[in-house]
């Protein structure tokens, strides 16, 4: 659902997929081509939030802040399910891993991989290419080449969702039981292993 907030109503490209059990409040601009899942709530109310091109917020994320800040996820940002942004700058093609927390004032430069289950904490800056884990999150090496192909790829998946899901989305009532024509899910998507295949060539 999207909510206006003190005459601050969401700005959100027509090419982007905001699922209707997501919260979008406020102060919020959406660019082209962005993921937003179901459960994640980006909340605009006392500060903004800027979501630029071709990221994706999975499901059950939160994106907030204290009074007068602006959130920034630069373009190709992949925000893991159920990960938290607070005040936080996320740099361009940056992963941040599943039920992260990323606090306050923290700049995460481009292209940094964050680690499942990391906690970076207020006021941290991160340089570009760092790959960070632990709680509290500490630099453990460089990110190389092959890894951020490899989130690249992923991020790639996820900026096409938004159109397939125009497409093709559609809320239904189940089937009882199995049909025999029943697609099979490897007609529709390769699995990731054929995908990296395909990309090493």
């Amino acid at each position: 659902m999207i909510y206006s907030f003190k005459n601050f109503i969401p700005v959100i490209h027509e090419s982007s997929f905001i699922h209707p059990q997501a919260a979008v409040t406020g102060n919020v601009i959406i660019g082209k081509n962005v993921y937003i899942g179901p459960g994640a709530a980006i909340r605009g109310d006392w500060g903004g939030i800027i979501i630029e091109d071709g990221c994706n917020v999975q499901e059950n994320c939160t994106i907030h802040m204290f009074p007068g800040v602006t959130v920034v996820l630069k373009e190709s940002s992949h925000i893991g399910h159920g990960a938290v942004i607070h005040g936080a700058t996320i740099g361009k093609n940056c992963l941040v891993g599943m039920n992260s927390v990323i606090m306050d004032n923290v700049e995460l430069g481009d292209e940094c991989i964050v680690g499942a289950l990391t906690f970076i904490k207020a006021d941290e800056k991160i340089p570009a290419r760092s790959l960070i884990v632990g709680n509290p999150g500490k630099i453990v090496k460089q990110v190389s080449n092959e890894m951020i192909e490899w989130k690249t790829k992923g991020t790639a998946l996820y900026q096409s969702l938004p159109h397939e899901l125009q497409e093709y989305w559609d809320s239904c009532e189940p089937l009882r039981e199995i049909p025999a024509d029943r697609p099979q899910q490897e007609d529709l998507y390769k699995t990731w292993n054929e995908i990296q295949k395909g990309n090493q060539k």
